[in-house]
């Protein structure tokens, strides 16, 4: 018998109330889901009520680990999706969860390592955040009444791995090195936004959060491995240099005329 590919990571974006994170856990349980990680819970953590609220579910509410930012939290993790109801900006593949589920399911079958992101109760995810994650998950439900609560929409998702792996079919074929993991990314991200920082790229500044957003989700469609990071960097790091060269011979001759 093939042992399945172990279940996507579940990471709660400043999850607001103990017992939506406990309900959370409940619903991970059920489904045989058990990695939670938090970022930023409002009201810290541990938090007993979630306990109560998790019906027996101790396992999961044990191993959470929690984070100060989204970045840190997928930083080890290649593919991420972002499970959102809200029209968003950014131009990332958006999928049901069935959908998403067979891209999780091959991915993790190739030895990737996967995860879910989901938004607060209430303001959900900033599009700062899903800019860096690999896609975009909608639930669709009926537009006359498109309210979801946390649990329901981590449940959704998490049924429908677990409907995948019982009756799932070989995992897909992956060819050539895997994406590199996000924190590789975050660093490629901010090397190039420092640099075009100096260069003035971002003008007027108060555009830079958009541009940047944007620039980030050009990037991660690219889906970069490892070695591609490495090399994109370089490119990064001798346009660098090379302005500065430029830079130093015009002072040069700036100053020998005068």
């Amino acid at each position: 018998m093939i042992t399945p590919p172990s279940p996507p990571i579940v990471i709660l974006d400043r999850p607001q109330m103990a017992e939506n994170i406990g309900a959370v856990a409940r619903v991970m349980a059920n489904f045989g889901l058990d990695q939670l990680r938090l970022v930023a819970p409002r009201d810290g953590w541990p938090q007993e009520r979630a306990w109560a609220t998790a019906s027996g579910a101790d396992w999961v509410l044990e191993g959470v680990r929690v984070f100060d930012t989204v970045a840190d939290a997928i930083a080890d993790l290649n593919t991420v999706f972002a499970t959102t109801a809200r029209p968003r900006e950014t131009r990332q593949p958006v999928r049901t969860p069935r959908e998403a589920t067979r891209v999780l399911y091959d991915d993790r079958a190739s030895g990737l390592q996967i995860g879910l992101l989901f938004g607060a109760e209430r303001a959900g995810l900033e599009t700062t955040d899903i800019a860096l994650c690999q896609g975009i998950v909608t639930i669709p439900i009926d537009p006359r009444h498109q309210s979801l609560n946390l649990a329901q929409a981590v449940a959704i998702n998490a049924y429908e791995w677990r409907t995948l792996v019982l009756d799932a079919p070989p995992p897909g074929f992956r060819e050539g090195e895997p994406p590199a993991p996000g924190e590789l990314q975050l660093g490629m991200y901010e090397h190039l936004e420092k640099e075009l920082d100096a260069a003035g790229f971002f003008h007027p500044p108060e555009k830079f959060r958009s541009m940047s957003q944007n620039l980030r989700v050009m990037l991660g469609r690219a889906a970069f491995t490892a070695q591609e990071v490495a090399t994109f960097r370089g490119v990064i790091t001798a346009l660098s240099k090379g302005r500065g060269r430029v830079l130093e011979r015009l002072a040069k001759e700036k100053a020998a005329k005068g």
